[in-house]
């Protein structure tokens, strides 16, 4: 009988610190254990996405929810794509997560810096020696440029204080140079690969090499602005590393936290768990990149630390877990709790405010807001938020998730169509959430 009821105490303690209820998991919370937590314990968050798929506005959709050591809470509702014969969505299933790729990459960067083998306020020129000598654009309509005054740092290409452009926000001649230049390290579909591959570099140091090249924005450590900062981040682990880009988040990341659905190219014999991406049309769900076919079945020009990764609900819950235990999962040692708390704080530098990303990416903008390594900083706790001390991202493909240390909470939704947010998904899974926290207070 008690071994039956632990997944409704831990469900009950879950939910509870899930919406903010910390204490109250601690005080409820058994000792771990090993059964996982069914969906139906959370009948609200399930019939919310039981609802997406119904409605049409997804094919399918996975949440994994996690409080302390407590089982994580897998739910999920439709399938990976609208194909009738289609598999459902899963634990297991693999999504696009685009620029949920850069935490694990400034993660990467952070256990470099924990080794010794890179300084956070260290000149990327010293790595990199093509970005001792950067220029900066004179205004926005032209590429006319002038000396910088300051060098890009370590700590710049984590926050996206360095500069740099993204062709996502970049206008003007700028954006034209950055395309003419093939400075566009991420993937859409297998249609515009081949022109994509003509233009971007074929590796990852030639592409560093390229960004070089062309003026920043801003002198760096003066303004918050989206970029390929963390693209330039996989170079610098790659020569402070001593091994590919890849190889090294393998080693150090994946490897250890037993991340095993987690590929920069989706082997053939996992297709079947791929999601399609779509691209809504007015309300018109379209095929955008479809998993039999997709363009992350063949490897990229170079890993791209910005937005290259296909992972699932599972694996990222590891990864985020390991963050709400400042570096520890399972008893293996990623990162020192030092080095943890350090990449979740605010590292901004002085005089510098996060303004966020409207829509694409899942940044939000407003006050009391910072931004770590790789990821956004909730500085104040407010009614519509996750606590002071939540970090976390999104990505283009409407994905989220977050950790809170202190609350020792996380949250991950997976999701894939563009745009990111046609639907208030992670406001609407919240809601639903406490919903489902008020249920098990009433009984």
């Amino acid at each position: 009988m008690k071994r039956a009821l632990a997944p409704l105490v831990a469900a009950t303690a879950l939910t509870a610190a899930i919406v903010g209820g910390a204490a109250v998991a601690r005080q409820a919370a058994p000792a771990p254990v090993s059964v996982p937590t069914p969906a139906r314990f959370f009948p609200a968050t399930q019939a919310l996405y039981r609802n997406y798929v119904a409605q049409g506005k997804m094919p399918g959709i996975v949440g994994a929810f996690g409080a302390g050591d407590l089982p994580t809470a897998f739910i999920a509702a439709g399938r990976i794509s609208d194909d009738r014969d289609a598999a459902a969505a899963g634990p297991d299933t693999l999504w696009r997560v685009y620029s949920m790729t850069k935490p694990v990459t400034a993660m990467a960067a952070m256990i470099l810096i924990e080794d010794g083998k890179l300084r956070l306020d260290q000149p990327v020129g010293d790595i990199l020696p093509a970005f001792r000598t950067m220029r900066v654009q004179l205004n926005p309509d032209t590429i006319e440029s002038r000396p910088a005054t300051r060098p890009i740092t370590i700590r710049n290409l984590l926050t996206h204080t360095a500069g740099l452009g993204y062709n996502i926000v970049t206008k003007g001649p700028l954006l034209a140079l950055y395309n003419r230049r093939g400075i566009n390290p991420a993937q859409l579909n297998a249609a515009l690969e081949p022109q994509m591959r003509t233009l971007r570099a074929p590796t990852l140091q030639q592409f560093a090499d390229r960004v070089a090249g062309v003026p920043l924005i801003a002198e760096p450590g003066t303004r918050w602005s989206y970029s390929i900062g963390l693209d330039v981040m996989g170079a610098v682990i790659e020569k402070a590393s001593g091994m590919p880009f890849d190889a090294f988040v393998q080693k150090r990341i994946f490897t250890p936290l037993h991340m095993t659905s987690s590929y920069w190219t989706v082997p053939s014999g996992e297709v079947g768990r791929f999601v399609t991406n779509y691209t809504f049309v007015g309300d018109n769900r379209v095929p955008l990149d479809p998993a039999a076919t997709s363009v992350w079945r063949n490897p990229p020009s170079f890993p791209y630390g910005g937005a290259g990764l296909v992972m699932s609900a599972r694996d990222y819950d590891r990864f985020l877990h390991m963050l709400q235990d400042y570096g520890t999962l399972d008893g293996v040692r990623v990162m020192k709790p030092e080095t943890a708390r350090l990449a979740m704080s605010n590292l901004l530098p002085p005089g510098v405010v996060f303004v966020g990303v409207a829509g694409a990416t899942g940044g939000t903008a407003g006050p009391k807001m910072g931004y770590g390594a790789g990821g956004s900083v909730v500085l104040e706790d407010a009614a519509n938020n996750n606590g002071a001390g939540t970090y976390g991202w999104g990505g283009a493909a409407g994905t989220k998730a977050w950790v809170n240390p202190i609350r020792k909470l996380r949250g991950t939704i997976m999701v894939n169509y563009f745009p990111a947010d046609k639907w208030p998904v992670q406001d609407e899974t919240l809601t639903a959430l406490r919903a489902d926290m008020a249920r098990f207070q009433a009984k």
